[in-house]
C-alpha cells in the first residue's frame, strides 16, 4: 500500500464500497486497539519480564492502529513512545532519544533536498528532456521503457509517492495527445503507462537507502541490533541491479502486452516536445538545486570509492566514515539549498524555511516513534522472546525458513497497512 503517512486523503476518489469500508475500518480500530491492549496487559506472560510485558501491550496498540489507520500512523508511533514513558519502561531520556538518531537527520535532509527538487521543477525537466528524445517519443515500446526509467531513477532521490504524482499528469498527458491525433486507441496503453508509472517508482526506490523510508529503517533496526551500519554505497552496490533487473521484467511486460501496433504515435513526441519548451530556460534555482542535489550524491557514494580505492581500513576511508556519514552529507546539501542565492538583491535563496517546512514531518515522527519501540523490544527481551516462540510455532531455525517467514510476515502486513508502517513492524 502507499506511504500515506501523513494523512488519510487517498489519491483518488474512492467508489461508495471502498469509503465504507475504510470508514468501518477506522471505526474498528478505535475499538479493537484498546481492547487488545488491555488483553495483553492483562494475560499471564511468564516468560516476559514486566517491562517486557507492559511493552507487548503497547506495540499490540500502536500495531493495531498502525493497520486499521484509526489515528494518522505518526501519531500512533508517537502514542507509543509517550505510553513507554508513562507505563515505566523506560526513561524519558532513553525513549525520546531515538528521535535524534543520525538517520532521522538523514530523513530530514533528503526530504528537503526533494521538496527543492519538486518546488523548482527540476524532476519535471529532467523526465521531460528524456522522454522529448525523438527516438523514444514515436515508439510506444521505448515510451514505456523511457517513461518507467525515467520513474525510477527518480524514485531513487525522491518519495515514491511524490514521484508517481509528478509522472501521471506526464503520462495523462501523453495519453491526451493520442487521443486528440484521432484513430487511435490509448486504453491499453494507458493502463500500461499508468501501471508503470506505479510499480517503476516502487522498484526505484529499492535502489539507495534514501529512495524509500522502509529502506532507512532497515539500516537503522539493524544498526541498533548488530551496531553494524550499512552505508549508502553498500546498500546502492547491492540494491541498485537488483532495482534494474525488476524494472527490465516490467517494462518488458508491459511493453509486450499494452503498447500499441502500427503507426500514429507522433503526437506524443509533438506533446512532450511543447512541454518541455513551456519550461523555457533552466532557473537559478534550478542550477542551485542540482548543484546541492550533486555534491550531496557525491558526499553519499565518495567514501565508498574510497574504500575501494585504498581499502576499507586505510586512513583516507576510516576520515571519510568518522567525517562524511550519510546524515551530515544529506544536512550538507540540504544547508546549501538556504545560502545559495536565487536573487541576491532581494535576497532571496533557493529555498525559504516555509518551504522546507512542507516535507513530510509525518514519516519522521513515524520513524523515531518506531525506531524508539524497536529498541526497546530488545532493552526488555520482547524481541528475544517472540523470536523463540516463533520458532517453536512454525519450526523455522536455519536461515532460509527464518528469512522466508520474515518476509512472509512483511507482505502480509503491507497488504493492510503502509509499507512503512510494516517496516517498524516487521
Amino acid at each position: 500500500m502507499p506511504d500515506l503517512t501523513h494523512t488519510h486523503a487517498p489519491l483518488e476518489k474512492l467508489s461508495p464500497g471502498e469509503e465504507r469500508f475504510e470508514r468501518h475500518r477506522r471505526s474498528a480500530g478505535f475499538w479493537l486497539a484498546p481492547l487488545a491492549f488491555l488483553a495483553v496487559l492483562l494475560l499471564p506472560l511468564g516468560m516476559l519480564t514486566p517491562k517486557g510485558h507492559t511493552l507487548a501491550a503497547i506495540i499490540t496498540l500502536v500495531s493495531m492502529l498502525w493497520l486499521t489507520e484509526a489515528i494518522p500512523l505518526a501519531i500512533a508511533a508517537l502514542l507509543g513512545t509517550v505510553l513507554c514513558v508513562l507505563l515505566g519502561v523506560a526513561p524519558t531520556r532513553e525513549v525520546l532519544g531515538c528521535f535524534g538518531d543520525p538517520i532521522i537527520l538523514l530523513f530530514l535532509g533528503t526530504f528537503i533536498l526533494a521538496q527543492a527538487m519538486m518546488e523548482h521543477g527540476v524532476s519535471r525537466r529532467f523526465a521531460l528532456m528524456i522522454l522529448s528524445r525523438q527516438w523514444i517519443a514515436k515508439s510506444p515500446s521505448r515510451v514505456i521503457f523511457a517513461f518507467g526509467g525515467v520513474t525510477a531513477f527518480l524514485s531513487m532521490w525522491i518519495s515514491n509517492t511524490a514521484t508517481t504524482a509528478m509522472m501521471v499528469p506526464i503520462g495523462l498527458g501523453i495519453l491526451s495527445a493520442l487521443r486528440a491525433e484521432g484513430g487511435m486507441s490509448a486504453g491499453r496503453f494507458g493502463t500500461g503507462l499508468m501501471l508503470v508509472a506505479a510499480y517503476a517508482s516502487t522498484l526505484g526506490g529499492i535502489a539507495t537507502p534514501v529512495g524509500s523510508p522502509p529502506n532507512l529503517i532497515s539500516i537503522g533496526a539493524l544498526a541498533k541490533l548488530t551496531g553494524h551500519r550499512i552505508s549508502f554505497f553498500e546498500w546502492t552496490v547491492m540494491a541498485l541491479p537488483v532495482a534494474v533487473v525488476l524494472c527490465a521484467v516490467l517494462f518488458f511486460y508491459i511493453a509486450r502486452t499494452c503498447a500499441p501496433r502500427g503507426s500514429g504515435f507522433g503526437a506524443s513526441a509533438a506533446f512532450i516536445k511543447e512541454e518541455r519548451r513551456k519550461l523555457g530556460p533552466m532557473s537559478r534555482g534550478e542550477i542551485n538545486t542540482m548543484a546541492a542535489f550533486l555534491v550531496t550524491v557525491s558526499l553519499w557514494v565518495g567514501p565508498g570509492f574510497v574504500a575501494l580505492l585504498w581499502g576499507g581500513d586505510s586512513a583516507p576511508a576510516k576520515w571519510c566514515t568518522l567525517h562524511l556519514p550519510e546524515s551530515v552529507a544529506a544536512l550538507t546539501g540540504a544547508i546549501l539549498l538556504f545560502v545559495l542565492p536565487v536573487d541576491w538583491k532581494k535576497r532571496e535563496f533557493t529555498i525559504t524555511l516555509k518551504k522546507a517546512f512542507d516535507i513530510d514531518w509525518g514519516t519522521l515522527i513515524l520513524f523515531g516513534g518506531g525506531l524508539a519501540l524497536g529498541d526497546q523490544m530488545f532493552r526488555t527481551g520482547l524481541a528475544d522472546a517472540l523470536g523463540k516462540t516463533l520458532v517453536v510455532l512454525t519450526g523455522a531455525h536455519t536461515l532460509p525458513t527464518i528469512t522466508a517467514l520474515a518476509v512472509g510476515f512483511t507482505i502480509l502486513m503491507t497488504e493492510g497497512t503502509s509499507n512503512t508502517a510494516a517496516a517498524n513492524m516487521a
